[in-house]
């Protein structure tokens, strides 16, 4: 079954409503339009910046109404942001986000991993790797040509079958203003999935995002009542539910300092997380800022020395991006590159 009806959601940011960057809105509708998709875009997601920060209630009543509209096939996150988790309460309480989440696809990144974990504790699975704005959107005349092809695929299969990686990776774009348009972004050669540690093939469901997120679980200095509200509803899987599971963690555009890298690889250490986990995939950094750092750092700060741990994966923050589902067995075999899923026997 091919995807027919898209409904577009602000669940972080409301960048999607300012008038600055319409003229990237109106370069992604038409790309959507050209798969021939009906486009939604729920009530409140065109609201801008400051009624959003302000209205997590009205965030939530959204991602509700996308769910429980059966002529919606797949809900595509506008963006990330840094405050999803203040949707708890308004999708936990009364069981809102239960009685209405039903198996759709749900695709997003960034700090909409704190809404992928919603769906996890509901046994949902979700898709995890690309957003609208900063793929659909993308200024280029095309899609980036790895991006499309997973987003299609999403489209036409409604499954993302395997994930291998890109041949090529590319700068960030520093301009997005409309004069931008057209233009391409600086390409450079990619060497593919890198084994750092452990053997080649492990298997389990996959889990996780963006790294600064998830130490959002354990640490109160971005928001003071992070952990109080993540832990009310229970919201990171205890390590008995993190076993035989593969935990993926990719770094934001605010490209952690080693030290900071090094802190929230240790919370994570210091968790046990890492002692109950089948392998850890790490995607490529933006830009390849760190890139060495951040390896060494894992390397040193995880005890478990027969975990196997794959970096460099194309997903997340580092364009171009492909698609990872969460929740459904994955294969990873990296002598043959390739990471596979079971859609049988997830």
């Amino acid at each position: 079954m091919r995807v027919k009806k898209i409904a577009i959601v602000s669940l972080s940011s409301g960048i999607l409503g300012e008038n600055f960057i319409q003229h990237e809105v109106k370069l992604g509708l038409e790309r959507l339009k050209n798969y021939d998709i009906d486009v939604k875009f729920m009530d409140n997601s065109l609201k801008g910046i400051d009624f959003l920060k302000k209205h997590p209630e009205a965030r939530a009543d959204d991602l509700i109404d996308a769910f429980s509209d059966d002529t919606i096939d797949m809900i595509l996150c506008a963006i990330g942001g840094d405050d999803t988790y203040r949707l708890l309460p308004y999708l936990f309480e009364d069981s809102r986000l239960r009685k209405a989440a039903k198996q759709k696809i749900f695709l997003g990144f960034s700090d909409t991993t704190m809404n992928h974990f919603m769906l996890n504790k509901l046994g949902i699975p979700s898709y995890y790797g690309q957003a609208f704005i900063p793929d659909i959107c993308e200024l280029s005349k095309e899609m980036l040509p790895y991006t499309k092809f997973y987003f299609e695929e999403l489209l036409n299969k409604q499954s993302i079958q395997n994930v291998q990686p890109s041949s090529e990776w590319y700068e960030e774009r520093l301009d997005y203003s409309k004069e931008s348009l057209g233009t391409s972004l600086k390409k450079h050669t990619n060497h593919g999935f890198e084994l750092i540690r452990g053997t080649s093939e492990f298997e389990g469901k996959i889990l996780g995002g963006c790294l600064e997120s998830i130490f959002d679980f354990f640490d109160n200095s971005r928001y003071e009542d992070t952990i109080s509200l993540c832990d009310k509803y229970e919201l990171f899987p205890s390590l008995e539910e993190w076993e035989g599971k593969i935990l993926l963690l990719e770094t934001s555009e605010e490209k952690p300092t080693p030290n900071i890298f090094r802190e929230m690889i240790k919370k994570l250490e210091d968790f046990g997380l890492f002692d109950v986990i089948s392998g850890l995939l790490v995607g490529k950094p933006q830009n390849e800022t760190y890139y060495d750092e951040y390896k060494t750092i894992v390397l040193d700060e995880i005890s478990k020395k027969t975990l196997s741990i794959v970096y460099n994966v194309n997903v997340g923050h580092a364009t171009p991006r492909c698609i990872i589902p969460f929740g459904i067995n994955a294969h990873v075999n990296i002598k043959e590159q390739i990471i596979s899923f079971d859609y049988g026997n997830s």
